[in-house]
């Protein structure tokens, strides 16, 4: 509520005037009432406006003023001064002398921050609106008084708190304000001193947020440090040229300490304001002692210390840097490396093998003539293994065997899984450059070189990093010893700012003293926060988001963070029970409107409802029922992801099926043809062998071919994906197996007397010989990555059609679904880069389509701006910033970002306003709110459909023509 000048006059004054505060609760009411679907997003749910119990309360963004929500918050959660202004109070005769414009509005302001925090006290909503205490500091800045400025906005709101406790302080002498509490609470002193002619002159001066620059310093006490001590300065009053520098002393800290941190310059080049992103870290308690005035001597003598210490670091760190990069070329390596090597080359014997000699790929054909059983079962024939494994036996196997290659006891047999187009038998070659001829002389002399100067360099360079360690913890505890170490301040509020100079968005991580955790404030969202969240939106370097304001609370003063008592019992106060009486019954009020207005959504939703289902009973009709034939039965529908890769123990029959040519299928065909002799004159579990042997090597040479952009050998068979992920050899082998079990070979005798040897040697796979676990788990994985490639696929084919909403949303899913591939294996997934690419490209294509639709200020457009914004690219970005991101991902969001932004100081109309008020906080703070991609519908996933739509999408991708995949 705004007072105007005249109305003063009219109240009747007791205690800061009871009848405000109603008047103030019922405009609330009447004409401030709350829209529906206000807040962060578009929920009509009820369930958004009501506050969950022990929960704070957020403050609603009425047209960028997230500044103002996160100064306030900072301020409200500090209890020392919440009860300042709850209790706030002026006497009736005070209040008669207050005549100019400035009192009256200070007085004003004042009723409505009382208002505002009594409501965050006791409120039963989720967040309140701070309109009227805004509107207040926006008349002001509409006047000639100061520029528009967010720091002018911050100063001028503590100004004013300051002018009004002034009046309740002492309203007698303005001058007098040693009794003001927000003095007392917020304003210290320090001492500037300098020397001038050889004398030092001092001045003692007062503060309230001290300013530090964040150019050219770390941490935060580097920044105190370059504050505290300024460099030398030519005098100007003197006759000769003499050089004085200046230092600064605490000699009076305030109970709550606040560092601003000038992240602002102008740039006199471009002619305009650039923000400084430079990483700055800030500690969770700091220690101001070296900063005091009583400690001059103590500091200053340690000062020199440092300075000695740091130069010597820098020697040493020069030094060491000499030794791990050394060399005069452009590149540079490790001496000892370099030494190492050296030696290696002297000592390695020279050879009589010439290059040429070598074999190519020698016994890349060689026939197998040894077998090893498959899953450590017992061999169905005497003479016959499952697979033929290797070329040769393994040294370890001392049993005797038959001739073919199978041990001839159980006891004995030794199972080993070894893909076949391993085991062939290395040839000897020399790896290394070899000196042409060496005499022991010259290498006895080179050695005995060599090797000392190495131990020389090793022994230096740890001497070296011994040294850097000793001087960096002389550094690290110059200041932490227990006589420094007395005045300890806690970080209480950090206010952060993300964005440009020119236009960004604000939020503050405050401390919550009595369940001891963090808390996120930005506007209506209040969400629990940890340390770590905090580092990586306020220290600044790698994001466009930083600290500007740092709010730190004298540790030893438990007052400042003490609840309110009750006088008799002592117990703490809370909620409602904090407020005075009239605040109390102003909060009542408020809650009695919310819960008049919860009724009126029902009622309207209600309506809604009956008049929707009368419209759909006027404009249906009936549907005539077809007639069911009672013997047919439904067709199943297909489940997505089922393949024919797995089967789950079919029942054994030769009932012929139609035969589905996937590429496993066409290999597994081929396969049993050329098993055709050996299955005539051995029979089927002979068959068997020398089929899955043929398809086993078969696929494993398919694995070794290279992946190329129109072409992925994992997509024609799910053993190749295996293959090249180094999956386990049961995982494999069972795989492969169930190929040869699947129902589809029913289609003559040899293939189905095939399968049914296959299904005969799964049943004898027991437990303790598979992971069944591990096995479907592989197939899962394999199942998600095709999903992933028809996301991807599916995803560009929509791009080139121009359909950037819906390519958009399959790109975002194939994205987070390869995300979680890529971290078990870098085979596991499809290659992000494209995906990427494509995701910025639509985020950039439709963000301009929303752009361009927002600015035409049309009720349709803008509605369809705002759809996209909220269904589309907000839960993009939000995603993009959760895991590891790119530089090319961080300059689309900034771009977005800047482009939102750059609308807040255009004209528009109010409802499209408010309407980029409720996105923008949503645009530029990615981490308050799940996010949940809308589900793509089903896209088809079969390895034979996704190569041969790779093919054509990837050819569309390098040429200009749009080739469709029917």
């Amino acid at each position: 509520m705004v007072i105007k000048d005249s109305g003063l006059d009219c109240l009747t004054y007791s205690c800061f005037n009871s009848r405000a505060l109603e008047v103030s609760a019922e405009e609330n009411a009447a004409c401030v009432k709350r829209k529906r679907c206000e807040g962060s997003g578009e929920s009509c749910s009820p369930a958004d406006w009501i506050r969950q119990e022990d929960c704070p309360v957020g403050i609603r963004n009425v047209g960028n003023t997230c500044w103002f929500s996160a100064v306030i918050q900072s301020l409200f959660h500090l209890p020392v001064f919440r009860r300042l202004v709850l209790n706030y109070c002026l006497s009736e005769r005070v209040l008669e002398k207050c005549k100019s414009h400035s009192e009256k509005r200070n007085i004003a302001f004042m009723q409505e921050l009382r208002c505002l925090f009594a409501l965050m006290v006791g409120s039963n909503r989720r967040f309140v609106d701070p309109s009227a205490a805004v509107e207040l500091l926006r008349d002001a800045f509409r006047t000639s008084e100061a520029q528009q400025d967010v720091s002018e906005f911050t100063h001028k709101l503590l100004d004013w708190l300051e002018d009004a406790f002034q009046l309740a302080a002492n309203g007698n002498n303005p001058e007098d304000k040693q009794n003001n509490p927000m003095v007392q609470l917020f304003y210290g002193t320090f001492v500037a001193e300098r020397l001038h002619e050889g004398k030092i002159m001092s001045n003692i001066e007062q503060f309230g947020q001290y300013p530090l620059q964040v150019n050219g310093f770390d941490d935060l006490d580097e920044c105190l440090e370059g504050a505290m001590v300024e460099g030398e300065i030519e005098s100007l009053h003197s006759e000769q040229t003499m050089s004085s520098g200046q230092e600064r002393w605490f000699s009076k800290l305030p109970p709550v300490l606040t560092f601003e941190l000038s992240r602002f310059e102008f740039n006199q080049s471009l002619g305009r304001p650039e923000k400084i992103h430079k990483k700055l870290e800030f500690p969770q308690v700091i220690y101001m002692d070296r900063y005091l005035h009583k400690n001059v001597d103590q500091t200053q003598g340690r000062r020199g210390e440092v300075k000695r210490l740091k130069d010597q670091l820098t020697v040493l760190q020069q030094k060491l840097e000499g030794y791990k990069n050394y060399g005069s070329g452009p590149t540079k390596y490790p001496l000892a490396d370099m030494l190492q090597y050296v030696l290696e080359y002297a000592t390695t014997k020279p050879t009589n093998v010439s290059p040429a000699s070598v074999p190519v790929n020698p016994a890349a054909h060689t026939e197998p003539n040894c077998a090893y059983c498959l899953f450590s079962l017992p061999c169905l024939s005497s003479s016959k293994c499952l697979i033929s494994c290797c070329s040769q036996t393994e040294p370890d196997d001392a049993g005797s065997s038959d001739g073919s290659g199978c041990p001839q006891t159980a006891t004995q047999r030794t199972h080993i899984h070894k893909p076949f187009t391993q085991c062939r038998s290395p040839i000897e070659v020399p790896l290394q450059p070899a000196p042409h001829s060496v005499t022991e002389e010259e290498l006895y002399f080179v050695r005995s070189c060599l090797q000392r100067w190495r131990a020389e360099v090793e022994s230096t360079t740890n001497e070296l990093k011994a040294s850097i360690d000793k001087v960096s913890q002389a550094l690290e505890g110059m200041y932490s010893d227990n006589s420094l170490c007395q005045v300890p301040y806690r970080l209480h509020a950090v206010l952060v700012h993300e964005g440009q100079a020119s236009a960004g968005h604000y939020w503050a991580y405050i401390y919550d003293h009595a369940n001891k955790r963090w808390l996120k404030y930005n506007d209506v969202m209040v969400t629990e926060s940890t340390w770590e969240e905090l580092v990586r939106d306020s220290y600044g370097g790698m994001t466009n988001a930083s600290a500007y304001c740092l709010m730190y609370i004298n540790d030893k003063l438990p007052y400042l963070i003490a609840e309110d008592t009750d006088d008799e019992t002592g117990q703490a106060l809370k909620g409602m029970d904090s407020l005075p009486s009239i605040l109390r019954s102003y909060v009542r009020e408020d809650n009695r409107w919310l819960q008049q207005e919860l009724r009126e959504w029902e009622e309207q939703f209600c309506q809604a409802q009956r008049e929707e289902a009368q419209v759909q009973t006027h404009t249906e009709k009936p549907v005539p029922e077809e007639p069911q034939n009672p013997e047919q039965e439904p067709t199943p529908e297909p489940v997505q992801g089922q393949t024919n890769e797995v089967s789950q123990e079919p029942p054994i029959d030769s009932t012929p099926v139609p035969m589905m040519l996937t590429p496993a299928m066409q290999g597994v065909i081929f396969a049993i043809a050329k098993a055709r002799q050996v299955f005539d004159k051995e029979g089927p579990e002979a068959g068997l062998i020398k089929a899955f042997h043929e398809e086993y090597s078969r696929l494993y040479e398919l694995s070794q071919e290279e992946t190329t952009p129109q072409q992925d050998p994992r997509l024609q068979h799910v053993l190749v994906y295996f293959f090249q992920n180094q999956a386990p050899n049961p995982v494999i082998e069972r795989t492969l197996l169930e190929q040869f079990a699947d129902r589809n070979l029913s289609f003559d005798d040899r293939a189905i007397s095939i399968m049914r040897e296959a299904r005969s040697k799964i049943r004898l796979i027991k437990p303790e010989d598979m992971d069944m676990d591990e096995y479907l788990q592989w197939h899962d994985d394999y199942s998600m990555f095709k999903t992933v490639f028809a996301y991807l696929l599916t995803g560009l084919e929509q791009y080139q059609n121009g359909k950037i909403r819906e390519a958009l949303n399959y790109l975002a899913h194939a994205h987070q679904d390869n995300s979680v591939l890529l971290r078990k294996g870098e085979k596991k997934g499809v290659d992000q880069s494209l995906i990427a690419l494509y995701r910025r490209k639509c985020l950039k294509e439709l963000n301009e389509k929303a752009a361009t639709l927002f600015k035409s200020q049309d009720e349709n457009d803008v509605a369809d701006a705002v759809t996209i914004m909220n269904e589309c690219i907000i839960p993009c970005m939000h995603l993009m910033v959760r895991g590891s991101i790119s530089q090319e991902d961080l300059d689309i969001i900034e771009l977005i970002r800047s482009c939102w932004c750059s609308y807040l100081g255009q004209d528009m109309d109010d409802s499209v306003q408010e309407k980029l008020s409720d996105f923008l906080p949503r645009v530029l703070d990615c981490s308050a709110e799940m996010v949940v991609l809308k589900e793509p519908p089903k896209v088809r996933n079969s390895p034979h459909d996704l190569c041969s739509r790779l093919t054509a999408v990837m050819e569309s991708i390098h040429s200009t023509s749009v080739v469709t995949v029917k």
